[in-house]
């Protein structure tokens, strides 16, 4: 029986900034798997019955969570056969992903299409844990092209598991910094990034996330974990499979650029967490100003976008 959690109420973090700010310290070291896994678009059992091996794989290494890109489970296209592969939550896919993480005692994060009881569509990334799913994150900055078929988020969510306290960003929703900001000010100490970005080579695509990822783990000294989807989809979309971690200073800590299906396996130390988190020069969090930033005007849209609600 999957357990399914009420997400709390959005805070405004664009224009509401916390006046006071939580942040703890990891307790343990935990250990962190990332798959860079090929997605056929609309065969979710077969994506589901792959994601059994990439998992056992994980538990065998001694991961305690193993994080899946975006949209895997379902596929990702954007036309009109997302309707048609897009699930509830729960539903049949939650269950068997409550199974596969019951089988092998690790927790899972995996995206999906999910549809609500309206007909709309949100990617979507679920933290399954083996006694059920602890909530699930629907991605909040929905791209461009992405607009005619997927609808908003509205919740800001954090969640924790083997004494650590993460958050979930989707692709496009990383060039937004200040909800990381927002996430480290709420405590967290993680962040997962799991992407379904198309196009270019992988050394490419390494290129552009080198660009801001570091930024998020060195500005909010949180460790940052990415990874993409890899390959032809059988839809018309090929992405370059990479994955990469960072630690709280911004610097990596493994890379896989080699554009194959593949795992990503790295501990992550709470004492590098510890180091920057009691460094006066090195942590900035403490040391902001949000009284100058209470009246930030609302951004500029070209287009306006119908969120949840």
């Amino acid at each position: 029986m999957s357990v399914f959690v009420p997400q709390p109420d959005l805070q405004t973090f664009f224009t509401d900034f916390l006046p006071e700010w939580v942040i703890s310290d990891m307790i343990k070291d935990i250990r962190v798997a990332t798959v860079i896994f090929n997605s056929l678009a609309g065969q979710t059992d077969h994506n589901l019955n792959k994601m059994v091996l990439w998992t056992s794989m994980a538990k065998k290494e001694g991961a305690d969570i193993v994080c899946f890109p975006e949209m895997n489970v379902t596929g990702y296209v954007l036309d009109n056969e997302i309707k048609t592969t897009a699930e509830p939550v729960p539903g049949p896919a939650t269950e068997k992903l409550l199974h596969i993480s019951a089988t092998h005692d690790i927790v899972i994060l995996a995206g999906m299409a999910e549809k609500d009881a309206k007909g709309r569509i949100f990617a979507t990334h679920l933290v399954v844990k083996p006694d059920g799913i602890s909530n699930a994150y629907r991605k909040l900055h929905i791209a461009p092209p992405e607009r005619s078929v997927l609808s908003p988020g509205g919740r800001v969510l954090l969640f924790h598991t083997h004494g650590v306290k993460f958050g979930i960003q989707l692709c496009y929703d990383a060039h937004f910094p200040e909800l990381s900001t927002f996430m480290a000010l709420k405590g967290a100490e993680l962040l997962f990034i799991p992407h379904a970005s198309p196009r270019g080579t992988p050394e490419e695509k390494y290129a552009s996330w080198t660009r801001h990822l570091p930024a998020r783990a060195y500005d909010n000294s949180m460790f940052v974990v990415a990874c993409n989807q890899t390959g032809d989809n059988g839809k018309g979309f090929s992405f370059p499979g990479i994955a990469v971690m960072f630690d709280p200073s911004g610097n990596e800590i493994r890379k896989n650029i080699s554009g194959q299906e593949g795992i990503m396996i790295a501990d992550l130390k709470a004492k590098d967490l510890t180091k920057v988190r009691n460094h006066q020069m090195r942590f900035f969090l403490p040391n902001r100003r949000p009284e100058l930033l209470k009246n930030i005007p609302d951004t500029i849209s070209r287009n306006e976008v119908k969120g949840e609600g």
